[in-house]
């Protein structure tokens, strides 16, 4: 019988080393965390979560780059 997750998709944790991020998929084996400062991080769940409290903070905006439209070449006239 499988276990509930110890953090839901999208809960905001603290990590004393990484700081503040947002759970991207929990197991009971894995947790992958994205933390604002340090990018994605994979932990062996059972062994990470003595080092993780949760935290009452809103989830960060995600940043969405500017996608570029490259120019149109002028056509050639002959």
């Amino acid at each position: 019988m499988a276990t509930k997750p110890a953090f839901a998709t999208g809960a905001q944790v603290e990590h004393g080393k990484f700081g503040l991020g947002s759970v991207v998929s929990c197991n009971d084996e894995y947790i992958v965390i994205k933390f604002d400062d340090h990018g994605e991080k994979k932990f062996v769940t059972p062994i990470v979560l003595p080092a993780l409290k949760k935290s009452d903070r809103q989830p960060p905006v995600e940043k969405r780059r500017a996608s570029r439209k490259k120019a149109a070449a002028p056509a050639a006239t002959a």
